[in-house]
């Protein structure tokens, strides 16, 4: 047993594991009432599976919705695969938790962020809901490790233009 015990992973497991029994419900009963997901994820993530016309238009990352139309819906221990509809055209793809960036049902103003540092997976948690000094909607922020990852390039959405 190591020195320390490692909290910011057990509490990024304990997330994709909120995040698998989510999808394992709607994936037995369908989802309730007005509830709806927005997934982003990583699609360079090595179990990551999607069709290559959508890895060279979202060589990065792509946000996928679970609302109106999607068929196939399979939760296991590492990921989820589902079918949705793209242009007309159905679409299987295979997302690991682990590749998941952001996790969010607008219809409650929940969301999970998660940020790796490194390759061993060091995550900061922030949880959407609350505005922050900023005014943005990311806060409150539970830093799970004490190192901040560098500021990188992305695109910000703020929640308010998912709700109702």
């Amino acid at each position: 047993m190591s020195g320390s015990i490692d909290y910011g992973n057990l509490m990024h497991d304990a997330m994709r594991g909120l995040i698998k029994s989510v999808l394992e419900d709607v994936a037995r009963e369908g989802l309730p009432g007005d509830h709806h997901f927005f997934v982003n994820f990583n699609t360079r993530h090595p179990d990551a599976e999607l069709a290559e016309w959508m890895h060279d238009r979202f060589p990065e990352d792509m946000t996928i919705v679970l609302q109106h139309w999607f068929d196939n819906l399979n939760v296991n221990d590492d990921g989820f695969g589902v079918t949705l509809n793209f242009g007309d055209t159905p679409e299987t793809m295979y997302v690991p938790f682990d590749a998941i960036n952001t996790f969010v049902d607008p219809s409650v103003e929940f969301g999970l962020r998660f940020e790796t540092q490194d390759s061993d997976h060091h995550a900061n948690l922030h949880i959407a809901g609350e505005e922050d000094d900023e005014g943005t909607e990311d806060a409150p922020e539970i830093e799970l490790d004490e190192a901040k990852p560098e500021p990188k390039d992305a695109e910000v959405v703020s929640l308010d233009s998912f709700r109702k």
